[in-house]
């Protein structure tokens, strides 16, 4: 016969295990390490997450520490090597880590203010200049931002092969990876490219808006630069907010800690998730690593395209 003494002792049984099981996952991984992609300067990065990895240190009751990667391909060996136990990607450097057999899983992606879950790749070049479509700059400065980079390469060089440039190299007189989405907006403003690639989800979500806000974009006689400065001539389709991804190796109650704390944030630290976003999204988008086939997919075409040149 159950009586409410079993019940009770069965009760206290399964939360005993469960608080075991945490306290194991804990004992195993006491201190973590949260890696981000370069799309800004380093201590605008530090200044942006550090807020948030301390609420994630609280959260999840051990050490998170944020490591600002060199470069994207950096994110991708740092969580193959298990160095790296949390990332945010890019669309396509996740890809990439996929296919080159990283062992990450993603759990989460951006909710812009709209509730969309998708931004775009866009060239810009200056208002001020002569050019209104690709076509009037052949034989121009390209400015894109890194190989691995979803916005700033690959999907610029898919929409270049819709139009039927088929090698960006020889039909820009000059093609630069400036390193950070920021980079390649310094160089379309300072005037070292002509056109730049870079991400856009809105006129008040973008990077080029996140670096007019903070007033880094200047005219040659010192004065700061306005959204007005810049002209938009190709946008891409919609692309999906890249992922937030922990190691698959990561003990399950580690991975569902973590996942909770993001979906958590900007109810229990609005102002540290306000900083991380510049007020610029409304929360975490529960996500599964298969939404990035697609991605995989356009990954794969541009790898095509370099082995065709290369051949």
């Amino acid at each position: 016969m159950i009586t409410r003494r079993l019940v009770l002792a069965g009760a206290a049984a399964l939360a005993f295990t469960a608080a075991a099981s945490a306290e194991d996952w804990k004992a195993k991984y006491p201190a973590l390490t949260f890696a981000v992609i370069p799309a800004e300067n380093a201590s605008g990065v530090t200044e942006r997450w550090a807020p948030f990895m301390s609420y994630l240190s609280r959260e999840l009751g051990v050490k998170v520490t944020l490591r600002i990667a060199n470069d994207y391909a950096a994110v991708i060996e740092g969580q193959r090597a298990g160095n790296i136990h949390i990332a945010s990607y890019g669309s396509a450097s996740f890809a990439r880590a996929r296919l080159t057999g990283v062992k990450t899983d993603a759990f989460a992606n951006d909710i812009n203010a709209d509730g969309s879950t998708g931004y775009y790749s866009v060239f810009f070049v200056k208002a001020n200049s002569p050019y209104k479509k690709i076509d009037d700059l052949k034989g121009k400065n390209l400015g894109l931002v890194d190989p691995n980079s979803t916005s700033g390469n690959n999907v610029p060089r898919f929409e270049l092969d819709k139009m039927g440039i088929t090698d960006a190299d020889t039909y820009f007189s000059k093609v630069v990876f400036t390193g950070s989405h920021e980079n390649a907006m310094l160089a379309l403003a300072q005037g070292t490219v002509d056109v730049a690639a870079n991400q856009w989800t809105s006129d008040d979500d973008s990077t080029l808006a996140q670096m007019l806000t903070k007033g880094m974009l200047k005219n040659a006689d010192g004065s700061p630069m306005k959204k007005d400065d810049f002209r938009i001539i190709h946008k891409s389709a919609p692309i999906i907010n890249g992922p937030y991804a922990y190691n698959s190796d990561l003990p399950e109650d580690a991975k569902a800690a973590i996942a909770k704390a993001f979906f958590d944030a900007p109810a229990k630290d609005k102002a540290a998730f306000d900083r991380l976003q510049d007020g610029q999204k409304k929360g975490f988008h529960p996500a599964t690593t298969k939404d990035w086939d697609g991605t995989i997919e356009l990954i794969k075409f541009v790898d095509a395209l370099r082995k065709k040149k290369a051949s």
